[in-house]
């Protein structure tokens, strides 16, 4: 079966989370962490993307960046070299990463923020952490830093627009929440019957195909974004062609 195609973002902005192969840890002690952030920050230098939020678990990396060059070359500049200290280091061979990595557009202020929190939330859902502060490999201490006039390796002015205090984006960080990101989403399988019960309670989604073609796209990608659903099974939900499904999520 074809790999279905990557959502594009209308704002070049992704949630991108890097796993390793077959669920193994990627890092095994801080000094692989800080070789990791070396590689992304060098990425960054050279690809030209903008960096809103990452966290670094042990088998796992959660990353919030807007595009510069093309998502999946920053991803490979990152990590191949990456692969290859690792593999120097503990004398193996072969992959580390799982081949293809996972990924969400994210199309507005409010999800972007959310995937922030989530993203730093990440260990204490993990318990390893039991606060924020307690854990140092994400960038919740960069973010606050930046509030101070710290010089960070962040671009954290989108974060500092939206709360305009640290005691706010503090307050947010802290709310208890059900945030659902990415790796949560992907492994809910959404029926046509749920997925016709969202569209059915949504005026917005409605009549589809008598929309702009702009209009209609955008409203794709969003439900798509939402539910995770293939093209097959949104073109049949939606009673729009397979074609007209596909193009929008080119």
């Amino acid at each position: 079966m074809a790999r279905q195609a990557r959502v594009k973002s209308a704002t070049g902005i992704y949630h991108v989370m890097l796993k390793g192969l077959d669920g193994r840890n990627i890092f095994l002690d801080d000094a692989d962490r800080s070789i990791f952030m070396e590689k992304l920050n060098k990425a960054r230098e050279i690809g030209g993307f903008e960096l809103y939020a990452y966290c670094l678990m042990d088998n796992h990396v959660h990353l919030l960046i807007k595009e510069g060059e093309e998502l999946g070359t920053s991803i490979k500049r990152m990590t191949v070299g990456y692969v290859q200290l690792h593999n120097n280091k503990y004398g193996r061979t072969g992959h580390l990463f799982q081949n293809r990595f996972n990924s969400e557009a994210v199309e507005d202020d409010l999800y972007l923020m959310t995937v922030v929190r989530y993203i730093h939330c990440n260990p204490i859902k993990a318990g390893i952490a039991s606060c924020l502060e307690e854990y140092p490999w994400s960038s919740y201490h960069q973010i606050r830093l930046a509030y101070h006039g710290k010089a960070t390796a962040l671009d954290s002015g989108i974060v500092k627009d939206y709360f305009p205090t640290e005691a706010d984006f503090i307050r947010f960080s802290e709310e208890e929440n059900q945030d659902e990101c990415l790796d949560i989403r992907s492994k809910m399988r959404w029926t046509d019957e749920r997925l016709t019960d969202l569209v059915n309670h949504n005026p917005e989604y409605r009549n589809l195909g008598e929309l702009s073609v702009d209009k209609r796209n955008q409203l794709i990608r969003q439900i798509h974004q939402e539910t995770g659903g293939s093209i097959r099974q949104l073109s049949r939900v939606l009673g729009l062609g397979k074609m007209m499904v596909e193009r929008a999520l080119k």
